[in-house]
């Protein structure tokens, strides 16, 4: 299972809308057959594994990481595609939290007479696919929420200014985030101060470009912009502006797609956001922000993770915060769970979540 879901990460930015998936088919103690899934290739993980092995598929073991689906959609049934290849047993790390299989592939494959064994390294394989869960189940994105900050929680040394915090391997690890994310969103106070590109420098190759959203009422983004001048149907800005204004008809020329989206509170609605990321097939929304914008993610509770890098440093008082939230926000504020902890570098990372993805009953079918 360890291999299968070591393939399964094979698929991160090529299995987009579809969770990823990967399969290994072991016979006498051999493997004979493997796979894992991108989406242009159609094949599921286990079809690409139970062709690779052919006849020797018959009376074998595979091991995937999710549930073998049972609906048809872009393919077949890859459970009927598994006991008409006659295997023995089956090894699933997890469920499918898509409603329309939710173990009926499992129910199909127990009742042609199949083994099946449900739940090896399954924590492993519910982080792989945290972001379907959510986006299968409601509609919208998986949120994380990163920043890079001091030990005393600071994110710059003054108001509109850039700062540089963390070490570069927190830079690299931050990259890794990008790739494996659908879009990134930050606001104009950020695009302002720091005049960012938001781009995915792995070198990677990826299935469709990492869309890059900005939340800005006023259409402030200058023309002149890092992110208006690499603008290439990769950029949208989220505004309440109308698009035949002077400024949005000048953003529309430079390549840049306009949204016009309700307030709420007097800000952005930020639901309203996800929901129209979640119909563009966003799974995964990395928030890099500054202090606003990571508190009225927070206020709006929208934030499903979040990925701390804290530096070994000190700015004190005169620094701003990770986030401005206001004290009402606080007292209702839960607490991170499920909290990690781990190096990088000379910096270390803490992770944790405030929702479980996996209890939110939605109603959403992939097709």
């Amino acid at each position: 299972m360890a291999e299968a879901l070591a393939l399964a990460r094979q698929g991160m930015a090529w299995a987009h809308p579809n969770p990823r998936v990967g399969a290994v088919i072991v016979k006498s103690g051999r493997k004979v057959g493997e796979g894992f899934h991108a989406y242009d290739r159609r094949d599921h993980a286990e079809i690409a594994a139970l062709r690779q092995a052919g006849e020797k598929a018959r009376g074998a073991t595979l091991y995937v990481t999710l549930e073998p689906c049972s609906h048809t959609g872009r393919t077949g049934p890859c459970a009927q595609a598994v006991i008409a290849a006659g295997i023995r047993h089956v090894y699933a790390a997890m469920k499918d939290p898509n409603p329309a299989v939710a173990g009926s592939g499992l129910a199909l494959l127990r009742r042609a007479g199949i083994g099946v064994t449900l739940g090896a390294h399954e924590a492993e394989a519910r982080a792989l696919n945290e972001d379907f869960a959510k986006w299968i189940r409601t509609g919208r994105p998986f949120v994380t929420l990163k920043t890079a900050l001091t030990l005393d929680g600071q994110i710059a040394a003054r108001r509109g200014s850039a700062t540089r915090i963390t070490g570069e391997a927190s830079h690299e690890a931050v990259q890794q985030l990008r790739h494996a994310a659908d879009a990134l969103l930050t606001g104009i106070g950020t695009v302002l101060a720091d005049d960012p590109r938001l781009t995915d420098r792995t070198g990677q190759r990826r299935r469709r470009p990492l869309l890059r959203a900005v939340l800005d009422s006023r259409l402030r983004i200058p023309l002149r912009s890092k992110l208006v001048k690499s603008a290439d149907a990769d950029l949208v800005v989220f505004t309440t502006q109308r698009r035949d204004t002077p400024k949005a008809r000048a953003l529309l020329d430079a390549g840049v797609e306009i949204v016009p989206v309700p307030r709420r509170r007097g800000r952005l609605d930020l639901k309203s956001v996800l929901a129209e990321l979640g119909r563009r097939q966003i799974l995964n929304l990395l928030v890099e922000a500054g202090a606003e914008l990571n508190g009225a993610a927070l206020d709006a509770g929208i934030v499903d993770k979040m990925i701390l890098f804290y530096a070994p440093k000190v700015l004190g008082t005169a620094g701003v915060p990770m986030a401005r939230i206001p004290p009402r926000g606080f007292s209702k504020s839960p607490a991170l769970a499920n909290l990690s902890v781990r190096r990088c570098g000379s910096d270390f990372v803490v992770e944790g979540y405030f929702h479980d993805v996996y209890r939110n009953h939605g109603t959403r079918r992939n097709d």
